[in-house]
This record gives structure tokens, sequence and C-alpha cells, in this order.
């Protein structure tokens, strides 16, 4: 998932008005849909401060000026927003959770599906492709001898093309696998120089498509869901943003689906149509209407 954190520290004499903050925080609600709250406004002037140099900007409107009017104003988008954001995970991460979705989720799947042997699963926001990878993983290992009669189909989409780009060559640091089993590391992993190369038959079962969560017609054309993971995101938004994704799911999700969420996270006063599955450490939801 991309998301915000501690700002480094800068030696720039750049700095960012109130106005200015005001101004750049509407721009990637706008786009994007998350919410940057005034004790933010560090974070985004230390972590623009070298872009501003680095296009010999003087001030932060001329900055606002080029990321709102130019000719590149997408492209610099992109460029922003990966600067602004961190991506913050790996493999296997919140394991009782995961456990839920192999040793319940996905053994009532496999029998309410045994006739059309397809499922669906859709990773909203997969950054690196360490959360889908590790889906793939489970299901290989759940189904094994019998995953050649199936049609699985894993969906990994992020709103950055430069965590997109880096998910689809497979390959890792040490620290993305710190917490994998030693045996799981063995079977799925080849280690390269002190990377790690995820087996070509895991990455063949995912595919990455670049999609901004905020834009609903384009996530309505990837069709639906038997599960759905959107771990660590929904803190990012505001309440409006946070019930137009979770109506959004709900829309593309299977009327048995289930819906992951991060351990931080809630649907609480959403007026939504789910229920929890009442199992600790599973944070999961049923679609109930």
């Amino acid at each position: 998932m991309t998301t915000t954190g501690a700002a480094p520290t800068t030696t720039s004499s750049h700095s960012m008005t109130q106005a200015q903050f005001d101004k750049l925080r509407k721009v990637v609600y706008d786009r994007a849909g998350i919410h940057f709250q005034d004790s933010k406004k560090y974070v985004l002037e230390s972590r623009l401060a070298r872009r501003l140099e680095e296009l010999e900007f003087d001030n932060f409107d001329q900055y606002l000026l080029f990321l709102t009017a130019g000719p590149f104003q997408m492209d610099e988008f992109q460029e922003m927003f990966n600067r602004i954001t961190i991506n913050e995970t790996s493999f296997f991460r919140n394991e009782p959770q995961l456990d839920v979705f192999e040793k319940q989720v996905l053994p009532r799947l496999m029998e309410t599906r045994s006739t059309h042997k397809t499922l669906r699963i859709w990773s909203s926001a997969s950054s690196s492709g360490e959360e889908p990878y590790t889906l793939a993983m489970q299901i290989h290992r759940s189904l094994g001898v019998r995953l050649a009669d199936w049609r699985i189909e894993i969906l990994g989409t992020d709103i950055s093309e430069k965590v997109l780009l880096a998910a689809q060559t497979g390959k890792y640091p040490a620290y993305s696998v710190r917490g994998v089993n030693p045996m799981v590391l063995q079977r799925y992993f080849k280690e390269e120089d002190g990377s790690y190369q995820i087996d070509p038959q895991i990455m063949s079962m995912v595919r990455f498509e670049k999609l901004n969560l905020k834009d609903r017609i384009a996530a309505k054309r990837f069709g639906q869901f038997d599960v759905i993971f959107c771990r660590n995101v929904l803190i990012y938004f505001d309440d409006e943003m946070r019930k137009s994704v979770i109506e959004m799911f709900h829309n593309q999700l299977a009327q048995d689906g289930t819906l992951f969420i991060g351990h931080s996270e809630s649907l609480r006063n959403l007026d939504v149509k789910f229920e929890p599955i009442p199992v600790p450490q599973a944070f999961a939801y049923v679609k109930n209407a």
C-alpha cells in the first residue's frame, strides 16, 4: 500500500506557506482521494523541496502552476505522488489475518466454486506486489496439484506506476522477505546476489494495473471479484472517500464475497452492507446484501 509517513530532514531553503499547503493537498485529494492533515504540512514541504530545486523553481507557487496547468501536469503528479508517499510492505504481512484467508475463506470459495473452478482476487493497493504474490503462494500451496484445474486471477492495482513496475519484476530485497518462513522462501524464491526472485509460476498468477481508487468507472471494468484486499488504505481517506471506496468494493464483490481491511481500520459508521467475520485477527467482512 502507498502510505504517508514521517518526513526526512532537508537542508533546502524552500518553505511552504499555509495557503500553498492548502492548494497542494487539495490537488492530492482531488486526484487521489488522500487527505493530508495540517500536521503533515512539513512532510509535503520537506519531500518536495528537492523537486523544486531540480525544476529550478523559486517557490511553491511556481510548482503549483506547473503541477496544475503545465503540459506535463499528469506526469508531474505521478512524480510528486511517488515522493510524498512511502510504500511500507512485506511478504506475509499480518500472518494471522492471512491464515483466515487461507484456512477459512479459501476452502469455502473452493467448495462453492467447484463447478466453474474460477477464483478472482483483487489486491486493491498492491504497492510493489508483496501482497498479491503472497496470496498467490497461499493459493498455490492450498490447491497443490488441483491448481491445473482452476482458473486463478489475481489483480494487483496501485496509483503509483513506479511501484507497479517494481512489482512486475518479481525481484525483492532481503528486507521484503524478512518475515517469510524459511521453507516458503526456499520453495517460492530464488536468491540472486542478495535479492530474491519469485518463482515464475507464482508471477504468472498475478497481473498488475494502474488504478486510482477514486475512479469507480475505471475500477468497474475489472469486473466482479470473490475476495478484495484493501489493507492500510482507508486510514488515509476522509469519511466521504472511505464510504465511496467501500461502496465500490461492495458493488464489485460476488454475493458471498469477502473484504479484508487493515487491522487499524473499521467499517463502522459507513452504512454499508457487510457483516464482520467473527474470528479474532480476521479484519474481514462478508457481503450480506
